[in-house]
């Protein structure tokens, strides 16, 4: 399951960056290239695109796929690495050295 909503969530963003690329700018006049006031953009707004219809949707799916992967992660957390390492303790105490007898000097 999670690797058909990941493979979906790839494919949609690879789709996404694609036709974003190709859709033109609102503003692509010469006035707006040399930072002149153009009226397009201050005019009505034309009819919506099927390349804008597109984006829309790709981005609904790419919102859709992100939270679900997302809460899918967060419920199926794995173990942490941290667990598997033993715990510090306090450093052993050593017994104190032997006294040398005669005999060993």
């Amino acid at each position: 399951m999670v690797s058909a909503v990941t493979a979906v969530h790839i494919l949609v963003s690879l789709l996404l960056i694609f036709i974003v690329m190709i859709q033109g700018g609102e503003n692509v006049d010469i006035t707006a290239a040399f930072g002149g006031v153009s009226q397009a953009a201050f005019g009505p707004r034309g009819a919506v695109t099927t390349l804008q219809k597109a984006t829309w949707v790709l981005a609904a799916i790419f919102m859709v796929t992100s939270i679900t992967l997302a809460i899918w992660a967060s419920k199926h957390a794995g173990v942490s690495i941290m667990e598997n390492t033993p715990a510090k303790s306090a450093p052993a105490q050593q017994a104190p050295a032997p006294v040398p007898t005669p005999a060993q000097k």
